[in-house]
């Protein structure tokens, strides 16, 4: 398996103008493995209490996750309840408990230290690093954050960027409004690119001296956006993974099957969005892309 992805496996209770979910699979690594399985075999290292419903989450490793390197600790699972608004852009956190989470020091078993693709999800910069320290030169690593570890560890999360190549974030997480700006300055600090997820506005992937913006699909029907970026950062790696093309094409394109899982994610609650996603329907989804974006340059006539 050519993927390794370290971060939360949660419960998440979830209320949205158009429905709930209680209980539902959710966390970070949840997300992206469901994505990214689509596209290449995933290893998963988090953790889950006693009450998580195993036979739920075994069914994803029937997708090629490997899920081995989730521990089961004594105690509570990770527990989120969210509710949204009506225009699905802002939501309330009604409730966390982080359970066994709270004391997560992730162990890479030893079959895993040597995957070439890694994703570091949003989980404490001390982490993030302590995975790196047990891994053996991956070919590339990529993390994910948040303004708590931006603003609360900052020493660490700046220790973080000069050892991954790829930082990926949302937008309010960056740092300034100008987010060409705020991707130069974390350029500057270790990471070769940058990709800003801009939720229903698509995303943006920062190179040094060029940029590449990618659309949000344009879904008709959106029933729970939560997940959607980490199931966003699965297809962007998955697809890295699968061709182990680092090219600036390469990345573009990865861009664009990232915007694709982040379409699937958002059309149901949990990870029901991608039941039925082959990848015949996955590629037909790529390909729409294309309609939305490509165009011919006409001369101006005098």
């Amino acid at each position: 398996m050519k993927l390794l992805v370290v971060g939360s496996v949660a419960l998440d209770s979830i209320i949205t103008p158009f429905g709930e979910a209680t209980d539902a699979l959710g966390g970070s690594a949840v997300y992206f493995s469901v994505a990214a399985s689509l596209l290449t075999g995933v290893r998963v290292v988090g953790v889950v209490g006693d009450d998580y419903p195993m036979a739920r989450l075994n069914e994803i490793g029937a997708r090629g996750i490997d899920l081995t390197g989730v521990e089961k600790a004594a105690g509570e699972s990770f527990r989120w309840k969210g509710k949204y608004a009506f225009d699905l852009a802002s939501r309330e956190t009604l409730e966390t408990r982080l359970g066994v989470f709270a004391n997560f020091r992730p162990r890479i078993p030893p079959a895993f230290a040597e995957t070439p693709f890694v994703f570091l999800g949003n989980i404490h910069p001390d982490l993030q690093l302590g995975v790196l320290d047990q891994m053996r030169s991956p070919r590339l690593v990529a993390c994910d954050t948040m303004n708590f570890w931006i603003e609360s560890a900052r020493d660490r999360f700046l220790e973080v960027l000069k050892r991954v190549d790829l930082l990926i974030v949302n937008d309010e997480e960056i740092g300034d409004w100008n987010v060409h700006r705020a991707a130069r300055w974390v350029m500057d600090r270790g990471p070769r690119r940058v990709v800003v997820k801009r939720g229903e506005h698509g995303a943006l992937l920062a190179e040094t001296g060029r940029s590449f913006f990618c659309p949000a699909y344009p879904m008709e029907e959106v029933f729970d956006p939560t997940g959607a970026g980490d199931s966003f950062a699965g297809g962007f790696l998955g697809y890295l993974a699968r061709t182990g093309d680092l090219s600036s094409e390469g990345l573009r394109r990865a861009m664009v099957y990232g915007s694709a899982m982040g379409s699937f994610a958002v059309s149901s609650f949990s990870i029901g969005g991608f039941e039925g996603v082959s990848p015949a329907v996955l590629q037909q989804r790529v390909r729409s892309f294309k309609d939305l974006t490509h165009f011919d340059v006409a001369e101006l006539v005098a």
